[in-house]
């Protein structure tokens, strides 16, 4: 075999052998079914503990501890050992006595940690000591203990981009409590229809590009979408684009440093992944479809052995 063609046919092999290997499987962490569980990428439980209510938002921490919210309005800081080694209740604020649910959490650089409570209808940040150093009331629509709102990140800038989602929005809001920057969902041509397996305009999740583009996850607008600061829509993922695989309501997001991006499909029914991972030019490379350790509930997943791009 001349040289020049062996090479080629190496070069080959290898470029095979990377593609195999960024679709083997992945170890994830999510909650579902009463219970937080790490499975490694043949779908074994590696780490499983119970926990209260249904999980929206997950965080792995630099020394290995999560962070999460368990029953209503708790956010706790679990040890590998499953010990709660920190731990914040929401309660209602000044004037308001209705029920409180929290949704979103977020460890901060400073080591404070961010708290969306929906029903308070605002956004706080507590020290270790539970205090609030900083306080942000939500301009809401559609007021909904449940569903204020669902995702929200603290941005480089210091400003929080907050999923509303009964109101169907994504805000941008500064320090302050003005909205700087907002997009609102649209039924992108199709029909209204109730329940988990319907189609709305309920938001989920968004993350702020390096770009200055806006991913969002749609909820229940089955689809990812890509918006620049105008608000155009410059890169999507429609209901049925993927061969194989239904959206229906999507949920969490991460892009990968080499600009993947994995998705939550939730309610989607045993027939389709739980999560699902694909390029800038929407190759399907990996997927999570495990109705074993998790079910059609699973909202809050973190892929664990690759870190995401974007915060």
């Amino acid at each position: 075999m001349p040289a020049r063609i062996a090479l080629l046919l190496s070069g080959l092999l290898l470029g095979l052998q990377a593609d195999a290997q960024e679709a083997a499987g992945r170890r994830v962490l999510g909650a579902d079914r009463g219970r937080l569980s790490i499975v490694d990428g043949q779908g074994k439980v590696e780490w499983e503990m119970p926990i209260k209510g249904q999980v929206h938002d997950l965080q792995v921490l630099p020394d290995g501890n999560i962070l999460t919210h368990t029953g209503a309005a708790t956010v706790v800081e679990l040890n590998p050992a499953k010990e709660i080694v920190w731990s914040y209740t929401s309660r209602p604020k000044p004037g308001y006595d209705g029920p409180i649910e929290v949704h979103a959490v977020q460890r901060l650089d400073d080591g404070l940690t961010m708290i969306a409570e929906s029903g308070n209808k605002r956004i706080i940040e507590v020290n270790r000591s539970g205090e609030i150093v900083h306080s942000l009331d939500l301009k809401v629509q559609k007021p909904n203990s449940h569903r204020d709102t669902r995702l929200v990140r603290k941005l480089p800038n210091g400003h929080y981009l907050v999923c509303q989602e009964l109101d169907g929005a994504v805000n941008e809001y500064a320090p302050d409590g003005s909205i700087v920057w907002s997009y609102k969902l649209d039924l992108d041509g199709r029909p209204a229809t109730s329940g988990h397996g319907g189609h709305g305009a309920e938001v989920f999740g968004a993350l702020r590009l390096a770009s200055g583009n806006t991913l969002i996850a749609t909820g229940n607008g089955n689809r990812v979408i890509e918006v620049d600061p105008a608000g155009k829509v410059v890169w999507s993922v429609g209901q049925n684009e993927l061969p194989g695989i239904r959206l229906q309501w999507v949920t969490s997001l991460a892009v990968r440093p080499n600009g993947n991006i994995v998705f939550g499909n939730t309610h989607a029914g045993p027939e389709n992944p739980q999560l699902i991972e694909v390029t800038r030019d929407k190759k399907v490379v990996w997927t999570l479809k495990d109705f074993k350790t998790f079910g059609n509930d699973l909202a809050a997943a973190v892929v664990l052995d690759a870190p995401t791009a974007s915060k």
